[in-house]
């Protein structure tokens, strides 16, 4: 019988997995019940009957283990709810380490998880063993034990949740295919199928493996990759013990877990390959992939080792199927930067069936509340970059996602793939200097500088890695002398127009109606006074403003901008990043350096910090802006490409008597950290209160039509801060923070560090971190009371201040 759907819902979500599912039942249990969910085969069809049905709580960031805390809380009352079993038990998961370097990233990640409330343990080799007696312990160096994790039946619990949501009023269809999305005014306003439109409030884009495809047809970005994905199933083991814990085995590519009296081994295992890049077969479910034991064969021969009971057993199940995988190993969940209404929830990296039900809950809150109830801008859609979506691009780079997801990860770990890409129009000039680059957003970026005769590699590891003492150079010379940053990859966008001013000062937390040739650092806030933009505007002239962004958050920028432009309002904007190139030139010496290349005052008297202004250096011209992210005095130079080549060769011919060096993206990340300048991303975003940030001082609260958020603002600023931002450095000069490390005050658990980087002036470990109270407190609190930082698993005390620990009356910068 034909099915024939509503006309009209408030939300439509198209993809009927766990995902879709969940979205759908947390909805329903907020008592949004006019939802409709489109399956265009069955439920769980795509990825999620496949799904091994592992829960562990180990994820890369504490936004993500958030969101599987909450899977887990899910499991757990689900059934009692809906009267259908999720199958969840629990058995624990114990991580094992056949490394010094293994165990070092265990110990980390299991201190890092405390913040979150999750239960682990770092047991040595005879605990380990104890704990699952079928593991052989030869090369083990310990484990990590996450006795709280357990497995499901994602089948089960997707079923679960539909039943949950249907008996709530949800209407579930299947076999029913959206051709299209309706969109009018920037907004998604329905979905089309063969069986007629739906009219919507809000479309959600929970397709799984063919979220790139579905997305693309309004306009979205969703890059994802189906690849090949395997495990296997033993035949019945004679006597096997039930719910043993899950083994994760980072250096043998595997996990296993016991199923039935057999065991199943599953993989992450470099080597795959692409399915489906040119387009996914669509109403076509529960596929399965051709068994290549050529391939897998040697990954089940090293767990043989491991396991020996494997090696008298026969294999019953050889299985391959699709996952999708993202190009930066996060999935993509939330709202579409450019497109209102339009939710996504796609991409999960073959743990859809982990994060599933806590993803959906967080959707429906996001839909619901209209904002993110857990802070983690790693995985909003926002962060997605043009050439992410290039099918030659994804072909490459996610099946190196798939083949570093058991590998170890280092600190400043970078990707290898479909590199080189985006280059600065400098890129040679850093190159023949040295440069060992990494990659950001495409760009191909000096991180340090290899002097003559070392080895332009990274050579990874825990503690200090090769390029520790060249940055530590690098650092000491804009400290002490001068040096020259290639910041050409960051964001540029020129607003123009007679309403330009207008709509800058509507999204602006300071005032920006200055004199053309001032910049001005602001940040933009969303209505409950959290932070979406942290920028610089330089007013170029009456209508025109030049705007500073991140690498990394331009186009998001681009798309929060764009949105807050009225019908009415004439503004343009573009965006102007790889037209220019761009140099910092900063340290004590800068003035020395430039002033003899131009005929413009450099003094202080006569070109103030906060001064921009077109000045001739060399034989040509370029924008000089007296500004700092390294806290010393230095301005930037936005150069046109044409020249570019020819201001370095000027600037580095005049700087050899003053020691001038190129210095890379390490030192300016311990320079700033130095002076606790704000990372957006990193140390702040859209959670994240501009008080709390400790950015108040660029709020004009009394300027003419306010700012967005400032009502918010006001309130928290009138209720007191019970968090705040704040600036470490450890005591003990040796242990390396890098991020995530927890924080302690007189012994209790208050927060967990945002970034950090060895400060080589401070002499120590820099960082800043995020601190809860108990309650709403004074300033003082903050920095009162003895701090102490998780350093895997040792507490390394350290000094708090929410004053820059250099310079922290900025003397230098405004000398």
């Amino acid at each position: 019988m034909a099915v024939t759907p509503p006309e009209r819902a408030q939300v439509v979500i198209v993809g009927g997995g766990i995902i879709g599912t969940s979205t759908a039942y947390h909805l329903a249990r907020r008592g949004w019940t006019d939802v409709v969910l489109l399956e265009q085969n069955t439920l769980t069809s795509g990825t999620t009957w496949h799904a091994a049905g592992l829960v562990a709580q180990m994820r890369a960031t504490h936004g993500t283990r958030e969101v599987v805390r909450r899977s887990v809380e899910i499991f757990k009352s689900l059934e009692q709810d809906t009267g259908f079993s999720t199958g969840f038990v629990e058995t624990g998961t114990l991580h094992l380490a056949t490394s010094a370097d293994r165990l070092e990233e265990l110990k980390r990640q299991g201190a890092a998880a405390a913040v979150n409330g999750i239960e682990t343990h770092v047991l040595d080799v005879a605990e380990t063993l104890a704990r699952h007696p079928l593991l052989d312990g030869e090369g083990l160096h310990g484990s990590l034990f996450f006795p709280t994790d357990g497995r499901g039946s994602a089948t089960d619990t997707t079923i679960s949740l539909a039943r949950g949501a249907g008996g709530r009023g949800v209407r579930i269809l299947e076999g029913i295919s959206v051709d299209d999305v309706i969109v009018h005014n920037g907004k998604a306003t329905g979905v089309r199928t063969a069986q007629g439109d739906i009219e919507a409030e809000y479309v959600v884009n929970a397709t799984g493996m063919w979220g790139r495809e579905f997305g693309a047809r309004a306009g979205v970005e969703v890059p994802l990759q189906a690849l090949a994905h395997y495990y296997v199933v033993t035949e019945a083991i004679e006597g096997l013990q039930r719910n043993l814990p899950t083994i994760k085995s980072g250096d043998e590519h595997a996990y296993v877990k016991d199923e039935a009296g057999a065991l199943m081994v599953g993989f992450f295992e470099p080597g795959s390959y692409a399915w489906g890049a040119k387009g996914i077969p669509q109403n076509k479910g529960f596929v399965h992939l051709p068994e290549d034991w050529d391939h897998l064969g040697p990954y089940y021969e090293r767990m043989l080792r491991r396991l020996p009971v494997l090696e008298d057993v026969g294999i019953r199940l050889h299985f391959c199927g699709p996952e999708s995988f993202t190009p930066d190993g996060q999935f993509h969940l939330g709202e579409a930067p450019l497109l209102r209404n339009y939710f996504v929830a796609a991409g999960f990296n073959s743990v859809g069936f982990l994060s599933g039900p806590g993803a959906g809950s967080v959707l429906a809150d996001w839909i619901i509340d209209g904002h993110n109830p857990v802070d983690m801008p790693e995985t909003e859609p926002s962060r997605v970059q043009r050439h992410e979506t290039n099918r030659r691009f994804l072909e490459r780079r996610v099946v190196e996602t798939l083949d570093l997801a058991y590998a170890l990860h280092y600190p400043f770990e970078q990707r290898t793939t479909a590199r080189p890409l985006r280059i600065s129009p400098l890129h040679n000039k850093t190159q023949a200097a040295g440069a060992v680059f990494g990659e950001l957003a495409g760009w191909e970026r000096a991180n340090w500088y290899a002097p003559e005769g070392v080895p332009r590699r990274y050579d990874y590891s825990f503690a200090r890695q090769n390029w520790f003492e060249h940055s530590a150079a690098e650092h000491r010379a804009v400290r002490e002398r001068v040096g020259v940053i290639d910041t050409s990859s960051f964001g540029k966008l020129l607003v123009q127009g007679r309403d330009a001013m207008q709509v800058l000062q509507r999204l602006s937390t300071n005032d920006i109606d200055t004199a053309p040739g001032r910049i001005t650092y602001t940040q933009w806030l969303n209505e409950l006074g959290g932070i979406e933009s942290d920028v610089t505007i330089t007013r170029l002239a009456r209508d025109e403003f030049l705007v500073l962004s991140g690498p990394t958050t331009i186009r998001r920028d681009l798309a929060h901008l764009r949105r807050h432009i009225g019908q009415d309002e004439f503004c343009t904007v573009a965006d102007q990043t790889g037209t220019m190139a761009m140099l910092a030139v900063m340290g004590p010496d800068t003035r020395r350096l430039l002033q003899p290349l131009t005929d413009v005052d450099l003094s202080n008297e006569a070109f103030p910090f906060g001064t921009s202004a077109e000045i001739d250096l060399g034989f040509g011209f370029v924008r000089a802006t007296r500004v700092t992210y390294v806290g010393e005095l230095g301005w930037e130079l936005l150069i046109p490409t044409d020249i570019a080549h020819h201001v370095w060769d000027v600037l580095f011919e005049a700087g050899a008597p003053l020691g001038l060096k190129p210095v890379g993206y390490h030192a300016l990340n311990s320079l700033r950290l130095e002076k606790a300048f704000r990372s957006w991303g990193h140390d702040v975003s859209s959670r994240d209160n501009l008080l709390e940030a400790g950015l108040g001082f660029t709020a004009k609260w009394d300027k003419p039509g306010g700012f967005i958020g400032r009502e918010s603002l006001l309130k928290a600023k009138e209720a007191g801060i019970s968090r705040r931002l704040v600036q470490f450095v450890l005591d003990d000069p040796e242990p390396l923070l890098f991020h995530d490390e927890p924080v302690y005050r007189d012994g209790r658990l208050v927060g967990r560090v945002a970034s950090a980087q060895y400060g080589h002036t401070l002499g120590a470990s820099a960082a800043l971190g995020w601190v809860t109270a108990p309650d709403v407190v004074g300033r003082d609190w903050f920095t009162e009371g003895s701090y102490a930082i998780d350093v895997a698993g040792l507490h390394v005390p350290a000094t708090a201040s929410l004053r820059p620990l250099y310079d922290p009356k900025s003397e230098r910068t405004k000398s």
